[in-house]
């Protein structure tokens, strides 16, 4: 199977990985987990959440289009959250729905929200990766 990586412009270029895998057959598109970064690598929203999540949707848009795909073609999204709380739940979704009003979709693949102690970099409080299917 071939696998092309891509760097998709909009996206910091992080030198360990590519931010974009496409398999080529019945091109499953994997994107890595996108963090809060601007396209300079610089975060957005230090210490808010939602700002957070919102940036972390719109860097999954970015990935996708990289690679022919949007988030209507979106198998399976997993989602980390530093530190996690339930009580955190209305943070992370009205990121989600200010991301979803930006793009103009509806997210609403298959997902996984795993709270976990720490992400790579301090103050980033969120990932999110996806995987996605076009012809």
């Amino acid at each position: 199977m071939a696998i092309t990586l891509v760097n998709p412009s909009g996206l910091p270029e992080i030198a360990a990985y590519r931010q974009v895998s496409v398999a080529t057959g019945s091109k499953l598109v994997f994107v890595a987990g996108q963090v809060a970064w601007d396209a300079d690598g610089v975060t957005v929203g230090a210490g808010d959440l939602t700002a957070q999540v919102e940036q972390c949707y719109l860097n999954v848009a970015t990935a996708l289009a990289g690679a022919g795909a949007s988030f209507g073609d979106v198998a399976k999204l997993t989602v980390y959250v530093a530190g996690w709380t339930p009580d955190q739940l209305p943070l992370f979704m009205e990121g989600v729905a200010r991301a979803a009003a930006k793009l103009g979709v509806t997210p609403v693949p298959p997902a996984s929200l795993l709270g976990v102690a720490a992400l790579d970099v301090p103050e980033h409080l969120v990932e999110v990766e996806a995987t996605a299917v076009i012809d």
